[in-house]
């Protein structure tokens, strides 16, 4: 397990791992608290699972690109540590399953081989940063978005400003106005535009599912490419002030900006301008350095079936920017593949295109790069693979998170039901197998990780009760979704709860009722249209759980009799803190301030600094039994019963102390001057603690 020490070219990533190999020995020798140790591992892909005694790792693959070689070793290790399947997660990460935790440290290790990483793929911080899978490709993006997602991402990466944020922060680019990338359900979203010649893009922000979806906002028209980092430094900061911190439910970017108003939001990212080092963050886009095509000559083939040859070239190719070149898309059913079909595919890739694939949104791969007159020759050579079924995005394309099988939140199943209505599309509507305009997505619960209420049809795990009080796994069946491009979207309506043994049946309903009215119309404005009780009408008879049969208690893809089983959600590995455990942070925070001081990132060290206060001055108010929701909560709160009671001296508000962070610029001189700060500050409310402790034991 220690052989990693010496391994690591990247000394960075060394005291990463080796951080993570220690936690795991102290929390396996009751040194650590349980709830402390899951925020530290979900930063660090760790993610417990279902199963007990297991962990799922995810590994964070920036805007879906993966080249040869890592494909190889994500493959290697899935081999070596797990069970040699991949997941293609809804934001563009893999995930393998049945981990043992204490080998998490090696895998790690593996991985950084080739440069593939799991810090921040979970946890309360900036995850995986994704994109449109075509960037770089898309015949109509005005710019490949693809090396501003990648700077973004690493100037993130590590950044102390978002290391303990009250929940996860999720960003999308889209390359083009189709806003592919999804960005009016992000916390911030990007889309690629031009003005006057200059590289920019629009944003929006405060976006979200879940079982509150809400639309993001506008928060610029048109940002040039050299400001959006300095902005989302910005956006993070007020995030991790007036987050909330105590309920996970209302800790998202969306309910912050719902409560305080889009103009409020603005005034707040302004105060900040001062307190952030770069004001701009010019992004180098031709430095950054896409992968070639190969020249190679071009294999005999013999395609046995002409006619599916034909359907899949209608469905699976993807026309590209650049002259003669494809991209392939590769339907992947629930987003699942296995090992030695990525080693195939990665050498396929590597010898006769560009030795990269890329992930999808909709749990797919691409293909890009790939010269027309070897298209043939990969249809070939994909068929041995089992990866050329037609419909590549379109209805029988089916977006489906975990569900019951692996995640600790799933209801019902997600990926049972979603291998019978693909089924059921495909011999019953093969229409479909060409037609773009239906996306049906399915989640396990209201997590939403399916993306179901962004979905023209849209299912949701849930259960039914009978009069006699049995339990059976439902559907909700929610309608009407869809992505109107430009930053705007719809979210779906609910409309019925089913049995989930009926969910083939509200689809079969929903679309022949599709087929026989709609005369032509998107499915979008046809339920528009028609409105929710219309649909509501036809399919409410399917509610009916009078009359339910023993098979309805068997939920798809399942032997068994349904059991409701919900564990612990980690999404957001919110923190349970003890007041001596966060006095002993304060001190680590002001160390690793005075590290990034010592090595010249004033910023860090502040903010460091800034962490060390606020979580000292939470520690004291806990000891008060206070709430301590959000910063600015406790900021505000220690004024007035620390200081203003003159429990303790600060020689000004405590307003004033902390909130310097945004008045002065990161010069060497403040940073050296709050590290002291935080660092008096701490002395002073460890003092009023112990002193208050010995009055109460002496009382005793």
């Amino acid at each position: 397990m220690q052989s990693f020490r010496t391994e690591i070219e990247n000394p960075v990533v060394e005291k990463d791992i080796i951080e993570l190999a220690d936690k795991i020995a102290k929390f396996n020798n009751l040194q650590i608290d349980e709830e402390k140790f899951r925020s530290l591992r979900l930063a660090r892909g760790v993610y417990g699972q279902r199963q007990a005694g297991v962990q799922m790792i995810r590994i964070k693959l920036p805007y879906g690109k993966v080249k040869s070689n890592q494909l190889r070793r994500i493959s290697e290790v899935s081999d070596e540590y797990s069970r040699g399947r991949l997941h293609i997660t809804t934001r563009q990460d893999i995930q393998i399953h049945y981990v043992d935790l204490n080998r998490t440290p090696e895998l790690w290790a593996e991985l950084e081989r080739d440069d593939v990483t799991l810090r921040e793929a979970c946890g309360n911080v900036v995850r995986n940063v994704t994109a449109s899978e075509t960037a770089g490709i898309d015949v109509n993006e005005p710019f490949d978005v693809s090396p501003y997602a990648d700077a973004l991402y690493k100037f993130f990466l590590r950044n102390p400003i978002c290391q303990e944020m009250g929940r996860k922060f999720k960003v999308s680019f889209s390359s083009t106005d189709e806003d592919t990338g999804l960005s009016y359900l992000h916390d911030l979203g990007y889309i690629a535009k031009i003005q006057d010649g200059v590289r920019g893009f629009k944003v929006m922000v405060a976006g979200g599912l879940g079982s509150q979806p809400r639309h993001a906002e506008v928060l610029y028209d048109f940002l040039p490419s050299d400001k959006i980092i300095p902005v989302m430094e910005r956006v993070l900061r007020i995030f991790d002030r007036f987050g909330e911190r105590k309920s996970r439910a209302k800790a998202r970017m969306k309910f912050l900006l719902k409560d305080i108003g889009l103009e409020a939001f603005r005034e707040l990212i302004e105060q900040e301008q001062n307190a952030i080092e770069l004001k701009t963050v010019a992004i180098d886009a031709d430095s950054y350095v896409p992968s070639t095509p190969v020249s190679v000559d071009t294999p005999k083939v013999e395609i046995k079936d002409q006619a599916a040859f034909n359907l899949w070239k209608s469905t699976n190719l993807i026309p590209q920017k650049q002259e003669g070149f494809y991209g392939i898309g590769i339907k992947v059913l629930l987003g699942d593949f296995y090992t030695d079909k990525a080693r195939l595919l990665a050498d396929l890739v590597e010898k006769y295109a560009a030795g990269e694939i890329r992930l999808t949104l909709r749990q797919n791969i691409v293909i890009p790069f790939v010269k027309e007159d070897l298209i043939p020759y990969f249809y070939q050579e994909l068929e041995k693979l089992g990866f050329v079924e037609a419909g590549y995005n379109k209805a029988v394309d089916i977006t489906a998170c975990p569900g019951t099988d692996t995640c600790n939140l799933g209801i019902a199943s997600s990926t049972g039901i979603a291998e019978e209505l693909e089924r059921m599309i495909a011999a019953e509507y093969p229409q479909y197998l060409e037609n773009q305009d239906l996306v049906i997505k399915i989640s396990g619960c209201m997590n939403a990780c399916g993306q179901h209420n962004m979905a023209n049809i849209g299912f949701q795990g849930m259960t039914v009760r009978t009069p006699e009080k049995l339990v059976a796994p439902a559907l909700q069946v929610l309608l009407g979704g869809g992505n109107l491009g430009d930053g705007n979207g719809i979210f779906a309506d609910k409309v019925v709860k089913v049995p989930a043994r009926r969910g083939p049946e509200a689809l079969r309903r929903i679309l022949n009722d599709f087929e026989a009215n709609a005369n032509g119309k998107q499915f979008v404005d046809y339920y528009k249209e028609k409105g929710e009780k219309y649909f509501y009408d036809f399919l409410n008879d399917l509610q009916d759980v009078s009359n339910l049969t023993q098979e309805d208690f068997i939920d798809w893809g399942e032997e068994e009799k349904y059991v409701k089983e919900i564990g612990i959600g980690e999404c957001a590995g919110v923190v349970i803190d003890l007041i001596a455990t966060l006095f002993l942070e304060s001190e680590e925070k002001i160390d690793n301030a005075k590290e990034a001081f010592e090595n010249g990132v004033y910023s860090g060290a502040i903010y460091y600094a800034y962490q060390s206060i606020v979580n000292s001055a939470k520690a004291s108010l806990l000891a008060e039994n206070k709430k301590t929701n959000t910063h600015a909560s406790i900021i505000s709160q220690f004024d007035e019963l620390f200081v203003s009671s003159g429990k303790i001296d600060l020689g000004a508000s405590f307003s004033d102390v902390i909130y310097q962070i945004n008045k002065y610029a990161p010069t060497a001189e403040f940073a050296e001057k709050y590290i002291k700060d935080a660092n008096v500050f701490l002395q002073k409310v460890r003092a009023c603690r112990e002193a208050e402790t010995a009055v109460v034991e002496k009382t005793i």
